[in-house]
């Protein structure tokens, strides 16, 4: 994975850099950086002109500057649509309409190639979308749970509903008359021609704000968090992913709010394995169980089970406890519980048990070269 540059470094301004300094840095190497003036390698300056546009993005926008500032990128992850940045996630149109609305030698190509053609008058739009990452032990995961979670997030200032302003604070732009566009007849050569770009003056909205709110400063939206309770599911998966609708970010200009994404991560557990539905135990067993059967005792997730091990049990062997896995997401009955038992050979004997084990073996045709027991490897011709 590419290593993102830091923001400030990457449009050249200090930490303390004030709006205008910022903006100043993008409009110069904005200008630099455009395909249209990079004939030779095109695709290297759109890539720099990305770059340049992501960062000012952010340190133009006082709410994810300061998410940057103390968190870094993965401050303002979240406030991008796919958790990357991508142009429709850039809201700064009046300012590349002020860098090239005015340039001829541009034209309208900065908008066909970035934004799919000439600009729109911003009206509201959704808010970012939000994940929370989850952890939850197994049992939980089994059976299922009500979590409550602290998210913070933005919501639409109930003074003045998300627009900046109060309704009396809220005049018509007089520069596109509440268009939210501006045409600009050109000329290149013997050919004029018209480009539409989005209100420099209103940057798109179609109306300016004379006095900001006083709760928000003209931001529309106020930083709080939320107390929610999420509801986990019996049978919840690794991954499994939760929607909330309308608990993500608030909507610019008194849109709709974005959606949370709950991620479940089930914590490792320390005696099952879990695949799907099945949980997976591996528990020791003796010498002498193995060889003349025994009833043990085996965890489940709701208690103990008892396993009958049939005598000669070899070490490896898998016993199946039917219904004692986990639920299934869907309804569909439960999972089993796989338990592989291993045969403990002691390490440590004292003389008498030597002895007794000597016996044992003589007894069974297996010990040392004496042994009268058939080879086992006789039938292929081998020799031990």
């Amino acid at each position: 994975m590419v290593q993102k540059r830091d923001y400030y470094e990457v449009l050249g301004v200090s930490r303390n850099a004030a709006k205008d300094e910022i903006k100043k840095a993008y409009r110069k190497l904005a200008m630099k950086y455009h395909p249209d003036t990079n004939k030779e390698d095109p695709k290297q300056a759109e890539e720099k002109f990305k770059e340049l546009s992501e960062a000012y993005e952010v340190l133009a926008d006082d709410d994810k500057k300061t998410r940057y500032d103390q968190y870094g990128h993965e401050g303002v992850q979240s406030t991008f649509r796919d958790g990357g940045f991508d142009w429709s996630d850039f809201t700064h149109f009046g300012d590349i309409s002020d860098i090239f609305g005015n340039f001829s030698g541009f034209g309208g190509s900065i908008f066909d190639q970035f934004f799919g053609g000439g600009m729109r008058r911003t009206g509201p739009v959704e808010g970012r979308s939000l994940r929370y990452d989850i952890d939850i032990p197994l049992e939980e995961a089994a059976t299922g749970i009500e979590k409550e979670i602290r998210v913070p997030h933005s919501i639409a200032c109930k003074t003045c509903g998300g627009i900046g302003a109060k309704k009396e604070d809220v005049k018509t732009c007089p520069t596109c008359k509440g268009a939210g566009q501006v045409q600009r007849a050109q000329k290149r050569g013997n050919t004029s021609f018209v480009t539409i770009a989005n209100c420099p003056t209103c940057r798109g909205r179609g109306n300016q704000i004379t006095k900001n709110c006083p709760d928000c400063q003209g931001h529309g939206a106020v930083q709080t968090t939320s107390t929610l309770k999420v509801s986990i599911p019996k049978g919840a998966e690794e991954g499994m992913r939760l929607r909330i609708r309308g608990a993500g970010e608030a909507g610019p200009n008194g849109g709709p709010p974005g959606d949370l994404y709950i991620i479940i991560h089930i914590d490792e557990h320390s005696v099952f394995a879990r695949d799907g539905r099945d949980l997976w135990l591996e528990t020791p067993i003796t010498f002498t169980q193995a060889a003349l059967g025994a009833q043990i005792d085996v965890p489940t997730l709701n208690g103990t089970a008892r396993v009958t091990v049939p005598p000669g049990t070899q070490t490896g062997t898998v016993f199946r406890l039917k219904g004692k896995g986990v639920p299934d997401l869907r309804g569909y009955g439960e999972g089993d519980e796989f338990v592989k038992v291993t045969v403990q050979i002691p390490t440590k004997l004292s003389s008498e048990q030597k002895d007794l084990m000597k016996r044992l073996g003589d007894s069974l045709g297996d010990y040392g070269r004496g042994g009268t027991k058939k080879n086992r490897f006789s039938k292929f011709g081998r020799k031990t």
